[in-house]
């Protein structure tokens, strides 16, 4: 694929591409794409950069989740990006798809949980699990569909399949997401990453980048 089509922003310090579903973050060993190693070779072909190329990865999407992604272009912007992140001063917003109505139309969602790492799966947790982590989102209703809802989410935490797995435990799985009780949908994961704000790196300036896909009628019927 050509990921120079799918460039939202991009400096000397931050490259923020939409990326798509079924394309992995960083690579996995396996032959599948993977955003790290396309953005490379874009900015090596651009730029015309012989050897490697440094790009850091300050955080991820899941394989099946499309949306906006940010990487640091130095490694100055790659440490405060990352601490960004790690005390969650980026805002990090999604839209869903879920299978049912929301009760409130808007409100939040706690819960603790853990990754059973020998299943690849999110996993309820007590307080005295030692892997057990708090994880927090809000959320408020866009449009009913039927017996489907598109929702926004803002995501207060960053864990392990957090998104899909706390509206499959509240009842309501997002759509196409058969891992966590959802309805097959052709297609795919409704589950989207459609805006990022975050402090540019460097110029300290607050920055907002978005998505502007849309959401196929497959999804919302």
């Amino acid at each position: 694929m050509n990921i120079a089509d799918r460039i939202i922003y991009e400096d000397n310090h931050l490259l923020v591409i939409d990326k798509p579903a079924g394309i992995l973050s960083q690579a996995d060993g396996t032959k599948r794409d993977d955003v790290l190693t396309l953005c490379k070779a874009y900015i090596r072909e651009k730029y015309k950069k012989p050897g490697d190329v440094f790009l850091g990865l300050v955080h991820r999407l899941d394989f099946e989740v499309s949306g906006v992604m940010v990487i640091a272009r130095t490694s100055k912007a790659a440490a405060r990006l990352s601490e960004q992140f790690r005390n969650r001063t980026v805002q990090k917003f999604y839209e869903a798809v879920i299978q049912g109505k929301m009760d409130p139309p808007r409100g939040r969602l706690e819960i603790l949980m853990r990754k059973d790492e020998g299943r690849r799966l999110a996993r309820t947790a007590e307080e005295d699990d030692y892997d057990a982590k708090p994880a927090s989102l809000s959320y408020r209703t866009l449009q009913k569909y039927g017996q489907r809802s598109l929702i926004e989410i803002e995501l207060e935490s960053g864990r392990f399949h957090q998104i899909r797995f706390q509206f499959s435990e509240d009842g309501h799985p997002i759509v196409g997401d058969t891992r966590y009780g959802g309805s097959p949908a052709r297609s795919g994961l409704a589950l989207r990453a459609v805006r990022l704000v975050l402090d540019h790196p460097t110029l300290k300036d607050s920055m907002t980048f978005e998505t502007g896909e849309a959401w196929e009628e497959s999804a919302l019927q």
